[in-house]
C-alpha cells in the first residue's frame, strides 16, 4: 500500500509478520506535514495489526535518511496555530512510535538532520551505515529541537543532547551517534546494514508478541506524560518559527 503525497510518499509493505514503513521526499527526505500525518497513521495501524510483530522504519533512496522539517512548509506558517499544527506532526509520530506495542527497527542509510535524528532516537533499535552523521540544526534556524528533545535525551542523556543541540552547525559522526546511544549498530556498507536489519527483524518476527509488548513498556517507562509534553514543545517551536530571525535564517538555508 502506498500513499502518494505531493513529490513524495509513505509506503507500507507486509511480509511474514514484518511491516516495513517507508517514507520519501525528493528534498533529502524532508518531512512536510502530510508525510508526518501518514507516518503517524501507519505506525498506529501496524501497532495493533494481527499480522505484524515487528516494524521497520526506513526512507527511500540511498543518501539522506531524513533532512527534518520541510523548509517550504516552515516558511508558509502564518500564525501560532499553524505553527503548533505543523510541529505537532513530529509529536504525533514520536508518540505513535512510543506507544506502539511492536518493536520498531530504524534503518538509517544516510545523514539525519533535526527531526530525522528524533526519528532515529524514537526507534527502539536503530541500525545505521557509516556516514550516517547527525546534526540538530534547529537553533541555527531560530527555533530549537524542542519536540525531538525528549526522545534524544532519553537515549543519550542530557549532556550529550545539549552538545548536539547547542552546536547546531556541527555534524557529529555516525560513530559518535553510536557511542552516544542513538544508533545500536553501525555497519561499513549498506549491504551489511541491510543484512543486520533482516536478521533482527526475522528474529523478532518469531518472538512472543506479548513478551515484546511487555519489554517495550519497560524500556519506555516514565514517558506517559509525553502526549502533553510534546504538544507543549510543539507550541514553543510554532511560536518561534514566526520570528524575523527564524524567517531570515530559514530563507538563507534554502538558498544553500
Amino acid at each position: 500500500m502506498i500513499h502518494e503525497i505531493k513529490d513524495g510518499y509513505v509506503k507500507v509493505e507486509k511480509h511474514n509478520a514484518i511491516t516495513s514503513i517507508e517514507f520519501f521526499h525528493p528534498q533529502s527526505n524532508s518531512l512536510p506535514g502530510k508525510i508526518l500525518e501518514e507516518l503517524a497513521n501507519e505506525i498506529h495501524s501496524a501497532a495493533y495489526a494481527e499480522d505484524t510483530r515487528v516494524i521497520i522504519l526506513r526512507s527511500g533512496g540511498e543518501r539522506a535518511f531524513c533532512a527534518g522539517a520541510s523548509f517550504d512548509e516552515l516558511l508558509a506558517i502564518k500564525n501560532k496555530e499553524e505553527g503548533l499544527r505543523f510541529f505537532s506532526g513530529f509529536a504525533h509520530v514520536i508518540n505513535a512510535m512510543r506507544k506502539c506495542p511492536r518493536l520498531i527497527i530504524a534503518r538509517i542509510q544516510g545523514k539525519c538532520v533535526g527531526g530525522g535524528v528524533g526519528l532515529a532516537a524514537a526507534a527502539d533499535y536503530a541500525i545505521a551505515v557509516e556516514g550516517a552523521d547527525v546534526k540538530l540544526s534547529e537553533l541555527a534556524m531560530g527555533i530549537g529541537p524542542f519536540v525531538v528533545g525528549p526522545a534524544l535525551e532519553r537515549k543519550m542523556g542530557l549532556s550529550s543532547f545539549s552538545q548536539l543541540a547547542i552546536d547546531a552547525s556541527l555534524w557529529r559522526s555516525a560513530d559518535w551517534a553510536r557511542r552516544k546511544g542513538i544508533y545500536a549498530e553501525l555497519h561499513p556498507t549498506i549491504t551489511d546494514m541491510d543484512e543486520s536489519v533482516r536478521r533482527l527483524a526475522h528474529t523478532l518476527s518469531h518472538s512472543s508478541p506479548d513478551a515484546m509488548a511487555e519489554l517495550k513498556k519497560i524500556i519506555w517507562k516514565g514517558t506517559d506524560h509525553w502526549d502533553d509534553l510534546l504538544i507543549e514543545r510543539a507550541a514553543i517551536s510554532g511560536r518561534l518559527v514566526l520570528s524575523d530571525f527564524a524567517r531570515s535564517a530559514i530563507g538563507r538555508l534554502m538558498k544553500k
